[in-house]
């Protein structure tokens, strides 16, 4: 039987209340698109925690949230903070086997799961009625606040931790920002909540900086800008780079003086997407870099640096041998001691890029792997793939070395692999052109959106 002890692992969940729940209790913080003010945020997050504590959630123990984007969600991720526990949080849309896995290797108190959804596949926050039910009676396998699975794009996921310290830490980052959400204003949020840009970006600093939060009604162009439209505040977009795409082809149907910018994270965006946008909206397309380890590290909120980012405060970025490091005191990995990712205080992020000694100003390049060596030449990938994703034609594009660079193309329309060598032909030097083009249907992302680069996964999407 566990008993409730001073494990290291309880988390104090005061700053719950004092980070999260600050403000009037009439403050609209959710529009789903019903209003949801903070006292009955407040009440239905009190209720979840007598669920969480009857089902067997003690402080230092763990609650495993295998929920979709929904006010369930968000309300018991709250109670299991203020109950003293560790949300694990597992992306609804992993296979049993996936979820199965991570929980013998995470062992929760409690699984909360949806007995029943409601709302359609294109629905960005659905209905859930959701089931506690109890799984270990154990102690979390470590103190962090939460537990996050990376987006595993070039490989399996990583299992990683960050404390409340940390998530308190990253919020106060983004009140320092040039160019976030002011109280009053909203944000559209469209990345999923489970993972970082979603989770501390939109939930938490919205929350915390009294920024009502807005969902669209569905996961498309003509149902942002209906949100942005819905009021008469301010509203800043936040998203990945497959929502600009979605934006940069919808036409809006009247002025939208609310719409004040977009704010992207994840990938990098190709020139040609931004000019898209920009023409498309005549608003600024901001750009942020980070990493689920340590939440947001840069920043181009105004898309006056593009593509040099300024880091965030508090946050310090350097260059080791063309790769960019980070400063983070203690590792992130959870049951993982490796040397190649953290060491003394420095994260690699397996990035390459510079920074500017004058500036400061930090220029992601893209993938540390991309730079390959082809007949003695040095080719980057990253250019490969941005001049691929450039022409007419090309929806999306991945670009590997294996036994010669590979590129894998999604079409927009139709589209020709002699098409495609005429077009690089005219725009790469021959020894940087891919030796064997794959046109995909589809190519296979992460569930934050990302392109997935594991070449196994490639190679079983080709044709």
């Amino acid at each position: 039987m566990y008993r409730q002890t001073k494990d290291p692992a309880a988390q104090d969940p005061g700053w719950v209340d004092d980070v999260l729940f600050a403000g009037r209790p009439t403050d609209v913080c959710l529009r789903l698109p019903e209003p949801v003010d903070r006292a009955t945020l407040h009440r239905l997050v009190t209720e979840a925690q007598a669920r969480l504590v009857a089902a067997g959630l003690r402080p230092g123990g763990a609650a495993a949230l295998r929920l979709p984007p929904s006010l369930s969600y968000v309300v018991n991720l709250l109670a299991t903070w203020r109950s003293g526990g560790q949300a694990v949080l597992l992306d609804h849309r992993l296979t049993d086997h996936e979820v199965d896995r991570a929980l013998r290797r995470l062992t929760p108190q409690v699984v909360v799961a949806p007995v029943r959804t409601g709302g359609g596949a294109l629905k960005v926050f659905v209905d859930v009625t959701e089931r506690v039910t109890g799984y270990a009676d154990r102690p979390a396998v470590s103190g962090h606040a939460v537990i996050q699975l990376s987006s595993g794009s070039t490989g399996p996921s990583k299992v990683i931790g960050r404390t409340a310290a940390d998530l308190v830490a990253e919020v106060e980052r983004y009140t320092r920002i040039d160019g976030v959400a002011l109280p009053g204003e909203r944000i559209i949020l469209l990345p999923s909540m489970v993972h970082v840009l979603g989770l501390v970006g939109g939930l938490l600093y919205g929350l915390h900086a009294r920024v009502e939060l807005v969902p669209p009604e569905r996961l498309g162009g003509d149902a942002v800008l209906a949100a942005i439209a819905a009021q008469d505040t301010p509203a800043t977009v936040l998203g990945v780079p497959f929502h600009i795409g979605l934006l940069a082809s919808t036409r809006p149907d009247r002025p939208l003086p609310q719409f004040t910018r977009m704010t992207t994270g994840g990938e990098l965006v190709p020139p040609a997407v931004v000019q898209a946008f920009t023409d498309r909206h005549g608003v600024p397309l901001g750009n942020m870099y980070g990493m689920t380890e340590v939440g947001v590290i840069g920043t181009d909120l105004h898309g006056s640096h593009r593509p040099a980012i300024a880091p965030a405060p508090g946050i310090e970025v350097r260059e080791s041998d063309g790769e960019l490091l980070i400063s983070c005191p203690a590792s992130p990995y959870v049951g993982l001691s490796d040397p190649d990712r953290w060491a003394d205080g420095w994260l690699r992020t397996r990035d390459a890029g510079t920074v500017d000694p004058v500036t400061g100003l930090v220029t992601v390049r893209g993938r540390l792997d991309s730079q390959v060596s082809v007949g003695g030449l040095k080719v980057d990938l990253t250019e490969v793939e941005a001049t691929l994703t450039g022409l007419p034609g090309v929806a999306a594009a991945v670009v590997t070395y294996d036994d010669g660079i590979t590129a894998y193309v999604q079409p927009d329309g139709p589209l020709s692999g002699d098409a495609l060598d005429r077009l690089l032909a005219e725009r790469l030097a021959g020894y940087k052109r891919p030796r064997t083009l794959h046109l995909v249907a589809q190519l296979p992302r992460t569930t934050t959106g990302k392109l997935v680069r594991s070449l196994d996964v490639l190679r079983t999407a080709a044709p």
